[in-house]
């Protein structure tokens, strides 16, 4: 079956091997999303191509999201959204804080969309939606939004097809919401790739992650058999969403060398993760020689107000204390 979706992105997105201080025998790649599109990018950009043309095909009027305070799916929904004409309605739940999270943050309240505090909700989620609203669950996550991910496994099969890169013993991904891990995990299969999709979890409990991508994984259309189940790796997920991983900050320098750009709330953790099944220290354990690292952050930054302007007080009270 064909799916409608939209050119909002440049593919394939580039492959390079890291830098790395170890010896021979241990590989450390990358996959870089980060340079799906130079308007924003990321892995929210393969998802929101289906998900908005579905919402268009449907004649929707708006769409209604939702996320946490510094969430990259509210502001990429908003900067794609609106181009199409598409009115944006987000509800923003509380996040730890961080320079990171008020810079999102100020974006998207500076983007066009009409944010709503979570606790503001129970008054006006009824002026949120009509028949012309189309809803897009938290990341995108949808079975349609995990699609996109399919494509992505299929894309880097082509990618090792044409030499670019060797087949990796192990995919390592940040998972929050779960449909980048499932997709990957059926477009993998799906590409003859023996490649094992390993996630990293940025929330606690980290189970809930294992089960939103194996549930994900199996109502994707094209199906998950399962013959190389997901793994989760929560080494680096510390205390949760949003929080900063303390054990991440050695990994950190290592990509800040390799010129990768990584947040505290998903691509520090996901990195982290990705150094740790190949250093030295886990041999024994994982044995494994080639690791890919999916970078799932915008390589560009979210057009914002800047530090300088003031929050509104309805919104601060979403940035929590660490």
């Amino acid at each position: 079956m064909s799916f409608a979706s939209l050119a909002l992105g440049s593919y394939p997105t580039p492959v390079r091997r890291l830098v790395t201080p170890w010896g021979a025998g241990r590989e450390l790649w990358l996959k870089d999303d980060g340079l799906t599109s130079p308007l924003y990018g990321g892995n929210k950009v393969r998802k929101l191509e289906l998900i908005l043309a579905d919402a268009t095909e449907r004649g929707a009027r708006q769409v209604v999201t939702f996320g946490a305070a510094g969430s990259h799916h509210v502001y990429a929904t908003a900067r794609y959204a609106l181009t199409l004409g598409l009115s944006v309605r987000a509800v923003l739940f509380p996040q730890p804080s961080s320079p990171a999270v008020e810079e999102m943050l100020r974006a998207t309240l500076a983007s066009g969309a009409d944010c709503t505090p979570s606790y503001e909700l129970p008054r006006g989620i009824k002026s949120m939606l009509d028949r012309r609203s189309y809803l897009i669950p938290p990341g995108g996550s949808s079975p349609l939004g995990a699609r996109g991910y399919v494509e992505a496994g299929l894309e880097l099969g082509r990618q090792v097809r044409a030499g670019e890169l060797p087949e990796p013993d192990e995919v390592v991904v940040a998972v929050g919401s779960g449909g980048t891990a499932a997709g990957l995990a059926v477009g993998l299969e799906q590409a003859g790739l023996r490649s094992r999709v390993v996630a990293a979890p940025v929330m606690q409990p980290h189970r809930i992650a294992q089960v939103l991508v194996r549930l994900l994984a199996r109502l994707t259309r094209g199906g998950w058999r399962g013959h190389r189940p997901v793994v989760m790796d929560a080494a680096h997920t510390g205390k949760g969403y949003g929080w900063p991983s303390a054990s991440a900050q050695e990994a950190v320098e290592l990509g800040r060398k390799n010129g990768l750009l990584l947040d505290p709330t998903y691509t520090e953790k996901a990195f982290a993760t990705a150094v740790g099944r190949l250093a030295p220290a886990h041999e024994q354990r994982h044995l494994k020689q080639r690791v890919l690292y999916w970078h799932t952050l915008s390589s560009c930054a979210p057009l914002g107000p800047g530090p300088e302007s003031t929050l509104p007080p309805r919104f601060r009270r979403l940035l929590t204390s660490t």
